[in-house]
């Protein structure tokens, strides 16, 4: 009977014992989380307001980051979507922390990854971010020279090299984040020779009448000089 009892109680006993050796993980845990959530939820109203102050939500306007939030489906104001992505990234990274606290070994490696992953992930939303910008800058600039100077395809080549930069954008965040890097690379090639090819056909075709005319404006002087002088003669 003894024999029997030692059989059901020893099991048990390890258990509780690994139970206890646990316990003091799980509530740092538990303590990681809540303190985690907390500081969150106090740097995203901070983050908030201090955007808010600075006009981000204007100057968001001005670079057409709220026109691209609005084509996403995101009404809330560029401050306020700004201050819940840090939220969020922030709770990722307490869950994390919390998870290592068990000092499970698989939890371990898990986190170890992810957080080896941020640097990239931050590198890749800074090169969307910026490259967006810039995109949009050239996309003006080219307009606004093309238009000065006459051209009748102007809106077509500033959004035909707007739609490049956008593409080259979207393949290095691709390459930063370890995507399919291969594929990327194909995808992109096929597509930024696509556009290109197609961009040279489109304009050797449309630019047909407009180069007639501009070889007509240059002679016309000369042809005009020409007649002049043959009637003179006569």
């Amino acid at each position: 009977m003894e024999n029997f009892l030692n059989l059901i109680l020893e099991p048990l006993q390890v258990l509780l014992t690994k139970f206890s050796l646990f316990l003091p993980n799980l509530l740092a845990m538990l303590v990681i989380l809540l303190a985690g959530i907390m500081l969150a939820f106090v740097i995203k109203k901070i983050l908030v307001k201090f955007l808010l102050a600075l006009n981000f939500d204007n100057w968001s306007d001005r670079m057409g980051f709220t026109k691209l939030m609005r084509q996403g489906d995101l009404w809330s104001k560029p401050s306020v979507t700004a201050g819940t992505m840090i939220f969020w990234l922030l709770m990722v990274i307490t869950l994390m922390s919390g998870l290592s606290a068990l000092q499970l070994q698989a939890v371990d490696q898990l986190a170890a990854q992810f957080f080896s992953y941020i640097p990239r992930f931050l590198s890749a939303a800074m090169i969307l971010g910026i490259g967006y910008v810039l995109a949009g800058f050239i996309r003006r600039t080219v307009l606004i020279a093309a238009a000065n100077s006459g051209f009748h395809y102007a809106k077509i080549l500033a959004d035909a090299i707007h739609v490049l930069l956008v593409v080259l954008i979207l393949a290095m965040v691709m390459e930063q984040l370890h995507i399919a890097p291969g594929i990327v690379l194909a995808a992109f090639s096929i597509i930024f020779g696509g556009i290109v090819i197609a961009l040279a056909i489109a304009f050797g075709v449309g630019g047909i009448d407009a180069a007639r005319r501009i070889i007509e404006k240059e002679n016309a002087p000369a042809a005009e000089e020409e007649k002049k002088n043959e009637i003179e003669h006569i």
